[in-house]
């Protein structure tokens, strides 16, 4: 692992390194795969970050001997599925979470547990508080099960990090606000509980259909770029709601990696992406609004295509 991944806005002292260091090998000793991030950012500081997350040792007293970087774990690597229990920030709930006493992710995730007979798994399992308030319980991901990234699909402001995903873990800090680590990492590591994991699996969806003149368009289209833009048309078709505008953006942005690259025409992206979030619902103001953002974020980072 390269220590130089990006330049530091100011050094941190020797002391403070090795203490640093220290911290992210107790995380190293417990199987879970760890890399670099910006510091105060929440960002990788390194590509394809889930390849070359590790748990050795001397890869990681170089990396973070170098500077304060904050810490990544990749889930996947690690057999981790981390929920991350998100703060309300002034916000309602949605109708459907407008109960007494229901004010936060934490709020609704206990209610989940209660639905199940469960007591909330406080103390048998890691807890990490966020920068911004919230909480990530950290989970033994089940066996035998793959259980992927998703956002709402548990309730209001509960998302999950898994395979494919990392989360941002203590010591780190983010816009100047630290990670910390809830009691002691002593603790066991629960398995997550099965009727968590069924939740959290993503129902077979019923795909919309696409007009037949565009479905026939999006078949015959050839090239690298086109057979992406068909791929992103179904993974906003496929998405499930509470993830939908999420959904759209994301595959917005990788596509604007390739409209960067002059692989795409941002024009038939724009029509083929917003053709497919009406099919599911999604209002066109904000879907035009969603698919620029993603778009314009994307191109600022051209991806070059396989050969």
């Amino acid at each position: 692992m390269n220590p130089q991944y990006s330049t530091p806005p100011q050094r941190a002292t020797s002391s403070s390194n090795g203490e640093r260091v220290e911290q992210v090998l107790a995380l190293a000793a417990r199987g879970w795969h760890v890399f670099p991030l910006r510091p105060d950012d929440k960002r990788p500081a390194v590509a394809q970050w889930e390849q070359r997350a590790t748990t050795d040792r001397e890869r990681i007293t170089t990396a973070w001997s170098a500077g304060p970087y904050g810490v990544g774990i990749a889930c996947g690597p690690s057999g981790l599925v981390v929920v991350d229990l998100d703060t309300a920030k002034g916000e309602e709930p949605p109708a459907e979470w407008a109960q007494p006493g229901v004010t936060d992710g934490a709020d609704v995730l206990a209610v989940l547990y209660e639905q199940h007979g469960e007591p909330f798994p406080f103390g048998c399992s890691p807890v990490a508080l966020t920068g911004s308030g919230g909480m990530h319980l950290y989970y033994r991901a089940p066996a035998g099960r793959e259980v992927r990234n998703s956002a709402g699909r548990l309730g209001w402001k509960v998302d999950v990090r898994a395979h494919g995903g990392y989360v941002v873990a203590p010591p780190s800090v983010a816009a100047g606000r630290p990670y910390r680590w809830a009691g002691s990492l002593e603790a066991g590591l629960s398995t997550l509980p099965a009727w968590l994991a069924e939740l959290a699996a993503p129902a077979e969806p019923t795909v919309p259909v696409l007009r037949p003149a565009f479905s026939l368009r999006l078949r015959d289209a050839r090239g690298y770029g086109m057979t992406a833009l068909r791929n992103e048309v179904e993974t906003v078709l496929r998405a499930q709601p509470g993830t939908r505008n999420d959904t759209l953006h994301r595959s917005a942005f990788s596509l604007g990696t390739l409209v960067g690259d002059g692989r795409l025409n941002p024009y038939a992206v724009t029509e083929a992406l917003g053709e497919a979030a009406r099919l599911i619902g999604l209002g066109t103001g904000e879907t035009d609004k969603t698919i620029a953002s993603g778009l314009r974020a994307g191109a600022q980072h051209p991806r070059k295509a396989a050969a």
